[in-house]
């Protein structure tokens, strides 16, 4: 446990990856097999189930530091975290313990099926002999909430530098339903199989957003536009008659969308499609509120898989009969991509109808533009096309590694926006966790009685200074109305200018409407909370 925590203090302390890679690989170089294993487990997300509720944490903890449980729960909302919280308020340690990160976590995983008492006195046990930052690593696991600035990404390039494996064949491994208490070191990440390498993907090649004007790409015929479809971006990858379906996050979700194993036997084996995976409900491309539903689930059902279908929108190749043709330009590959589906589906290559119930794959139009102006015409039809805007890509242009300026731009739509009432707020974290950052907004709606009253839709916390943040903070302290924990309710007073980048029906928010990435735009101290607009106002926003 002492190495793990030193590693976490230091991946802690510093935004630097190299620094970050260095400690996580020094670390797979010295740690004994069982700890590497479970290291990796946890950095990816395969955390053992919460033996202990967080209710009960505080309540022993502030026993344990002589407390009263109000001045431990005022200390927490100003930390914000519980972990460190507990670890601040507990006495200093001169104690010690030699156990290892996979001793502490069996115990844990045996834990859960105890009384409370034993949870209690194992808890006491080890905060006990555990100094700062030991303590805080120890609570963290326990409460099942560890978050480390660690991607899956750099994990895996630390690991690839302490074993001198390929990054791309230790990310397969690393995916799947395994076990860290069943599985060794050995047999996850040394031995060699082929099917590490049947499935390696590429690395994805993403866009910068326009800066300037549009028309400063220069001539609009050296470009090819596209909708920039509002999905999961993904790879798909036939080889020996097998698939596997890549997200950009570098996540192995083949399991999650069952509906591809109908590629198998139809797409050519030694076929690498770059697209789009989007929700297709009654037959027509739906919202990623629809596809949320499908996004996290461990299984999926199939009342689900029949309520939200979903397809692959391709919109490039960049393997084709088992050989990488990435260095080809975008309108080669593109002109093999609508080869594909011609030979295929016996379809013309640019037919959006193209499937015949077949199997769920489309391809993405390909749009031609005589001048800017019409590039943006189109651009505005965005929303009516369930897309986020448009991608633009040089038609000489190669697939490239990572976010490179130059060849491919996404020029999205301008964000909607409404202006709403601050109702509730909550501290935020960081160096912002002794200010009310975090806000719920609301929007006027006529009740039964013919009255208006407030519903909340959103939450935000971005979009003001520093300044404002500390202003609002001070109005928000001296204008409570009602503590619920963390949060309080306000006066309704303040209006502020809401956006967001899309709108949906939602039956899991009050409001009955779902908006997606919420920001605050402008604190609008020029209106009354009467001027702010109306739920209808809003769901007039949401596209036919």
């Amino acid at each position: 446990m002492k190495r793990f925590a030193a590693l976490i203090k230091t991946l802690d302390s510093t935004n630097k990856t190299t620094l970050k890679v260095n400690a996580l690989a020094d670390y797979f170089e010295q740690a004994n097999d069982r700890d590497k294993v479970w290291t990796i487990a946890i950095l990816s997300h395969r955390r053992p189930p919460r033996p202990v509720n967080t209710t009960l944490l505080r309540e022993w903890a502030s026993e344990l530091a002589n407390i009263p449980l109000w001045l431990f729960e005022e200390s927490y909302h100003i930390v914000g975290d519980l972990a460190e919280t507990i670890a601040l308020v507990l006495p200093t340690s001169q104690q010690s313990t030699e156990k290892s990160l996979t001793q502490f976590l069996e115990e844990m995983i045996s834990l859960k099926e105890k009384s409370d008492e034993d949870k209690k006195n194992y808890l006491y046990e080890n905060w006990k002999v555990l100094n700062y930052y030991e303590r805080f690593v120890f609570t963290k696991l326990i409460t099942g909430g560890f978050r480390i600035g660690v991607s899956q990404k750099l994990m895996t390039k630390a690991l690839s530098k302490a074993t001198t494996i390929d990054e791309d064949i230790l990310a397969y491994k690393l995916m799947g339903n395994w076990d860290p208490n069943k599985i060794t070191f050995q047999e996850l990440v040394l031995e060699e199989n082929e099917s590490d390498f049947l499935s390696k993907p590429y690395p994805f090649y993403l866009a910068y957003a326009i800066e300037g004007a549009v028309n400063d790409l220069g001539n609009v015929s050296e470009w090819s536009a596209e909708h920039k479809w509002d999905g999961i971006r993904s790879q798909v990858i036939l080889r020996n008659n097998e698939l596997f379906v890549w997200s950009r996050g570098e996540e192995l979700v083949t399991d999650k969308y069952p509906e591809f194993q109908a590629f198998v036997g139809t797409i050519p084996n030694g076929t690498v499609i770059d697209g789009e995976i989007l929700p297709y409900p009654n037959g027509e491309i739906g919202t990623f509120n629809d596809l949320q539903t499908r996004i996290g689930r461990k299984t999926v059902s199939k009342a689900l898989l029949r309520k939200v279908p979903v397809i692959l929108k391709a919109y490039d190749l960049l393997e084709w009969a088992g050989k990488d043709i990435r260095q080809q330009s975008f309108m080669e590959r593109r002109k093999l991509l609508e080869d594909l589906f011609r030979t295929t589906f016996e379809i013309p290559s640019e037919d959006e109808k193209n499937l015949k119930g077949k199997i769920p794959l489309f391809l993405s139009q390909r749009l031609q533009f005589n001048s800017w102006s019409e590039v943006a015409k189109e651009r505005e039809r965005a929303r009516e096309m369930r897309s986020e805007g448009l991608m633009l890509k040089r038609k000489d242009s190669p697939y490239l590694v990572g976010r490179k300026k130059g060849d491919w731009w996404k020029w999205k739509v301008d964000p909607l926006s409404i202006d709403a009432v601050l109702t509730y707020a909550m501290r935020g974290h960081g160096r912002r966790s002794n200010l009310f950052t975090d806000y719920t907004f609301a929007l006027w709606q006529e009740n039964e009685q013919g009255e208006k009253e407030l519903v909340t839709f959103a939450k935000a916390y971005s979009g003001l200074t520093d300044a404002e943040f500390k202003k609002v903070d001070a109005w928000i302290k001296k204008n409570t109305l009602e503590r619920f924990g963390p949060v309080r309710s306000v006066t309704p007073h303040h209006v502020f200018e809401i956006a967001f980048e899309g709108i949906a029906f939602s039956k899991r928010h009050k409001s009955g409407v779902a908006t997606r990435f919420p920001r605050i735009v402008r604190w609008r101290q020029d209106k009354t909370i009467h001027e702010a607009n109306n739920l209808e106002d809003l769901k007039a926003m949401i596209p036919k």
